[in-house]
């Protein structure tokens, strides 16, 4: 106990461009036709695995799994992720995304650089921040709810993490340290990122909430965020994987961002994660001084638990 007291972190570490974050570029240059609107998303990618997170984990506990085919699915689902993303068809094509659970060279992900691929893909600028896995902490069974994901074992040389994609160019990236208690082998970051669209800069937040803490513990996470954004001037984005896994911890969620100025057009208990016959309202998106004028939920995807959630922001409105 004594070791995952010293692994906790209670304070945000703020670190510029720091060697957890790895920026690269695959844009042409080219702007978004338009820079008055732009199409903002999170989605929670799950590694690019599928969607079946029950039926995966029965399968491999009766070792009826494929992990040599692995490799191969997570192509093909990084790559009808790209098209979803940029045909139009499910959702407008997307500007900037924010990312989670976005593997770098895991046995789970059949070794691929889960946002690099796909920044590739849709030729875009990335910044991937991981999370450090510590590889001599123990991972221990947690809620039976939240124990059907596979893990990464400590022998793995992969990470996972949180990452930012964008048509336009990433000019300052901060890789933010949360407090987190519950699990000393996962620790919880968020990606922060400045943006210059045209003569404005708009700022984003990407976090990915830690699904075993308390609604305490969770709320103790935004606040470390809240604390980083109340430094900064002009319109600023909250998005990701929250993991509010009940009514009420969406309700305490809102309660204190919308303390601090921030709204989202989503009503409490979207669905935005599936498993079976459970759907959970997970992911959001939250802005404060920008406007909202369209948004919606990309479902039917098949490529992750989750399914991408998006906003339209006039940045003509932007204050």
């Amino acid at each position: 106990m004594a070791r995952r007291s010293e692994s906790v972190s209670t304070t945000p570490d703020i670190q510029d461009n720091s060697p957890g974050i790895e920026l690269g570029s695959f844009a042409s240059g080219a702007t978004p036709a338009t820079l008055s609107k732009l199409i903002i998303a999170t989605y929670n990618i799950r590694y690019a695995v599928g969607s079946f997170l029950i039926t995966g984990s029965l399968l491999r506990r009766v070792r009826l799994s494929l992990p040599h085919r692995r490799a191969s699915l997570v192509e093909r689902h990084l790559s009808r992720a790209a098209i979803a993303l940029k045909d139009g068809r499910r959702l407008p094509p997307v500007d900037i995304l924010a990312l989670q659970e976005t593997d770098k060279e895991t046995a789970r992900a059949g070794r691929h650089h889960i946002a690099r691929e796909l920044a590739s893909a849709l030729s875009m600028n990335y910044a991937s921040a991981t999370a450090g896995l510590p590889r001599d902490e123990e991972q221990q069974p947690k809620q039976w709810y939240l124990d059907f994901e596979e893990h990464i074992a400590p022998d793995d040389t992969g990470d996972t993490g949180i990452a930012l994609l964008s048509r336009l160019p990433l000019a300052k990236t901060e890789r933010l340290a949360l407090p987190w208690t519950e699990c000393a082998w996962r620790p919880r970051l968020a990606l922060a990122a400045t943006i210059e669209v045209g003569s404005r800069q708009l700022h984003l937040f990407n976090s990915h909430i830690d699904p075993h803490a308390s609604i305490e513990g969770q709320l103790e996470q935004h606040r470390a965020i809240l604390d980083c954004a109340s430094q900064l001037e002009g319109p600023i984005i909250m998005l990701g994987d929250f993991n509010t896994l009940s009514r009420r911890s969406c309700v305490e969620m809102r309660r204190l961002l919308e303390a601090e100025g921030f709204t989202t057009p989503f009503a409490t208990g979207v669905a935005t994660w599936r498993a079976g016959l459970i759907r959970l309202h997970t992911d959001w998106i939250f802005v404060r001084g920008i406007e909202v004028t369209r948004w919606g939920v990309a479902r039917g995807l098949g490529v992750s638990d989750h399914w991408p959630v998006w906003v339209e922001v006039n940045m003509e409105k932007a204050v």
